[in-house]
């Protein structure tokens, strides 16, 4: 955007804007005419955001993609940095990549010999397995 006239608020350098709209700020606290929020009205706005933004399917499900991925990332290094330190961790969950499809659940395509080569060059992990040698 570019600057055609040295004139106004929105010509001004955002440091500038955000002093002079401060001070607005101020003073309407101090004269008793500045609204707050009370917190049903913050619930009430919050929940009329959210009914907008849940509507759009693809954006949502965009945000579910990245949380994944993100969580992925996260466990990757968290495992990595703690293998560095000679304590062998077992991830009971599979890491994400970032180019797995949310259905994928990993063996849809590997055939039955490499399936019998994975499982007997992986150990069986059950989630109670800290249970069972009591």
């Amino acid at each position: 955007m570019a600057n055609t006239s040295k004139r106004g608020f929105a010509s001004m350098d955002p440091a500038k804007q955000r002093e002079i709209a401060s001070k607005g700020g101020r003073a309407a606290h101090a004269k008793g005419t500045a609204h707050e929020f009370t917190s049903d009205e913050a619930r009430v706005a919050g929940r009329k955001g959210g009914e907008a933004v849940s509507r759009d399917r693809a954006h949502m499900s965009a945000i579910g993609r990245e949380g994944g991925h993100s969580r992925g990332r996260s466990r990757q290094t968290q495992s990595s940095q703690l293998n560095v330190g000679g304590a062998a961790v077992i991830d009971t969950e599979r890491p994400s990549f970032g180019h797995e499809r949310a259905n994928d659940r990993g063996g849809a395509n590997i055939n039955a010999s490499q399936r019998s080569e994975r499982s007997a060059s992986e150990p069986v992990r059950t989630e109670n397995a800290s249970l069972s040698n009591r």
